[in-house]
């Protein structure tokens, strides 16, 4: 999954609990890898899935702005135009010792939203 650097920051420091999309996976996903998107470009490290709420994007800010890692503002304009937003609920986090390429390690490109491996 491509995350911004900073909201990944949040992840692995603990402060963001879920991450936002508005698209979210057709599959069971419980693994969630995390490349940082440019600048970084890098796979940093990975969390597990506690779940996913979805919800109209009102009701989702308010069920999750405590841990939300992001400001009101930052997350209605993501949520610009959309009725419904999903919110993916962060469980274990472990950031990789040594960050990975994510063509040599995964013979992948980096997805503009998330992709499955």
């Amino acid at each position: 999954m491509s995350i911004k650097p900073a909201y990944a920051e949040a992840i692995f420091d603990g402060t963001k609990r879920f991450e936002f999309r508005r698209n979210i996976f057709r599959e069971n996903i419980r693994v969630v890898v995390v490349y940082m998107s440019s600048p970084v470009m890098q796979v940093a490290g990975e969390f597990r899935v506690e779940g996913v709420i979805t919800d109209d994007v009102d009701a989702l800010w308010s069920q999750t702005e405590a841990h939300a890692g992001i400001e009101r503002q930052a997350f209605m304009d993501y949520f610009a135009g959309r009725d419904v937003g999903h919110a993916i609920k962060i469980g274990k986090v472990r950031r990789y010792l040594h960050p990975r390429i994510l063509e040599k390690a995964y013979g992948v490109r980096p997805p503009q939203s998330f992709l499955y491996l």
